[in-house]
C-alpha cells in the first residue's frame, strides 16, 4: 500500500507542473488582436524593439513606428510604452502605438455609451447629408443634424473637423450615425443661461457673420447665439445690399442695442456702425465750402437728392440747385440712385450735421475751368454770374448775342438814283 504523504506529494507535483504550464503558455494564448497592454523595452536594434508583454513571448515594435515629428527616436531600454496588438502569428506579438480597428471600435462604442464628443472630419456630402470620418470609421451625419441653422452651402463643410455625438452605433461599428447640431445646441443653452449675466445694453464685443440676408446680416456673439444686426445698423452709409459690406465669415465687432427674452430664443439686436465712431466727428479735411467733390447719389426726395460725399457722410441738393437753365420738378429729371455725380459744396453745418451741395454750381465752374486759357492753371476760376448760363462765360464782357452779331444780316442801304 503507498503511503498517503506519496500521493499527497505526487498530486502536489501534478499542481506545479500544471501551473507552469499556465505560466508559460496562458496569457500568451489570452492575448488578441486589438488588446491594449502597457509594456517595458527590453532591447533596441536597428529597426525594430522588443518589449515585455506579460507573457513568455515578448512584442515587436518597428522603430518607425516610434518616431517623433522630427523624425527623431527618443526612447531608450527601460521605458514603458502603451502599445497595442495588431498580429499575432506563430507566437509572435507585433505591437504598434497605434489603435486597431478594433480598438477604435470599442472606443467609439465607449463614446457612444457615455454620450461624450468625438472629433470627426467632414469627408464629402452624400444623399440626404455627410459622410464623417472618427477614427478611422466612416460614420453618416444628417443634413439636418450638421447645424443648428439652416445650411445654404453644403460643400462648405467638406474637410473641416468638428465635435460630434454618436447617436446610433451598431453592427460593430459598421453603421455610426452622429449630430453635430446635439452639442451646439447644448452649448447654445449654456451659452444663452449666461449671456444675459455677462453682457448688456451699449456694449461692445466681437461677432463673426454666420448669415446674411436682404433685411440685415446675423452675427454669432457667442458658441451657437446669434444676434441680428439690421441693414440700417451695417454702416453709416447708406446700405442697398448687404452683401456689399459683410460676408458669411467675416470678423467684425457689434455693438448691443437690445437683450429680449423671445418665445423660443433670446432676441439680440445688433449695430455693427454703433460699433466705429460716427463719421462726422472726424469730419475730413478736404470737405470746405467751396470745393467741388466727387459723390455717389443714395436717395431721391420729394425736395432733392442726398449725394454721399464721404463714407457716412451726405449732403443735400436741393431741386433749386440742380440745373441752371432750366425748372427741375423732380429730382429724377437730373439724377438717379447709385449714380456717382460731382458736387460743389456750398455750406456745412457741422453741429447739425448738415451739408448743402449744389450740382449747377459744380458743372459751370467745370465748364468754365475747360474754356478757360489763362495760363494760370492752378489758380481757381472766380464764380460766374447769376444771370449766366452753364458756359457762357461772363455775360457783360461777351455783350448778348445780338449786340455780336449786329449788322451781319442787316440789309445793304438802297441808293438813290
Amino acid at each position: 500500500m503507498r503511503d498517503i504523504f506519496d500521493d499527497e506529494k505526487e498530486s502536489e507535483q501534478s499542481d506545479f507542473a500544471q501551473m507552469f504550464e499556465d505560466s508559460m503558455t496562458g496569457v500568451t494564448r489570452n492575448l488578441q488582436v486589438g488588446d491594449k497592454i502597457r509594456g517595458e523595452i527590453l532591447t533596441i536594434g536597428k529597426e525594430e524593439l522588443f518589449v515585455s508583454t506579460g507573457s513568455m513571448d515578448d512584442g515587436m515594435v518597428m522603430k518607425s513606428d516610434l518616431f517623433d515629428a522630427n523624425g527623431e527616436f527618443l526612447h531608450k531600454v527601460g521605458d514603458f510604452l502603451d502599445l497595442f496588438v495588431v498580429q499575432l502569428k506563430n507566437g509572435q506579438v507585433v505591437l504598434s502605438p497605434k489603435p486597431t480597428a478594433k480598438n477604435m471600435a470599442e472606443d467609439l462604442e465607449d463614446a457612444h455609451d457615455m454620450m461624450l464628443p468625438v472629433e470627426g472630419k467632414v469627408i464629402e456630402v452624400c444623399n440626404g447629408g455627410f459622410r464623417v470620418q472618427l477614427m478611422g470609421k466612416m460614420a453618416f451625419c444628417p443634413i439636418s443634424q450638421m447645424d443648428s441653422r439652416r445650411i445654404e452651402d453644403s460643400a462648405s463643410f467638406i474637410g473641416k473637423k468638428f465635435d460630434f455625438l454618436i447617436t446610433q452605433f451598431s453592427e460593430k461599428g459598421r453603421n455610426i450615425v452622429v449630430s453635430r447640431r446635439r452639442l451646439l445646441d447644448e452649448l447654445k443653452g449654456q451659452t444663452t443661461a449666461t449671456f444675459q449675466e455677462d453682457h448688456k445694453a451699449g456694449d461692445v464685443l466681437k461677432g463673426v457673420i454666420t448669415r446674411v440676408e436682404k433685411f440685415g446680416a446675423f452675427i454669432e456673439v457667442g458658441p451657437g447665439l446669434e444676434g441680428l444686426c439690421h441693414v440700417s445698423e451695417l454702416a453709416w452709409s447708406r446700405v442697398e445690399n448687404p452683401l456689399d459690406v459683410v460676408q458669411v465669415g467675416q470678423d467684425v465687432n457689434v455693438k448691443i442695442l437690445k437683450i429680449e427674452e423671445g418665445a423660443q430664443r433670446l432676441q439680440i439686436s445688433l449695430s455693427m456702425k454703433q460699433a466705429e465712431s460716427e463719421p462726422w466727428s472726424k469730419f475730413p479735411a478736404h470737405l470746405i465750402e467751396g470745393e467741388i467733390v466727387p459723390g455717389r447719389v443714395t436717395r431721391l426726395m420729394k425736395f432733392g437728392a442726398f449725394v454721399e460725399v464721404a463714407p457716412g457722410i451726405e449732403g443735400l441738393v436741393p431741386l433749386s440747385e440742380m440745373s441752371h437753365t432750366k425748372r427741375i420738378l423732380r429730382a429724377e429729371e437730373v439724377v438717379k440712385e447709385g449714380e456717382r455725380i460731382e458736387v460743389l459744396i456750398k455750406e456745412i453745418q457741422p453741429t447739425e450735421r448738415r451739408m448743402t451741395l449744389s450740382i449747377k454750381d459744380a458743372d459751370a465752374a467745370s465748364d468754365f475751368s475747360s474754356s478757360n486759357t489763362a495760363p494760370h492753371s492752378g489758380s481757381r476760376p472766380e464764380p460766374r454770374s447769376k444771370n449766366a448760363g452753364p458756359g457762357l462765360g461772363d455775360v457783360k464782357a461777351m455783350g448778348t448775342l445780338a449786340e455780336q452779331f449786329a449788322g451781319l444780316f442787316t440789309a445793304p442801304a438802297t441808293k438813290k438814283k
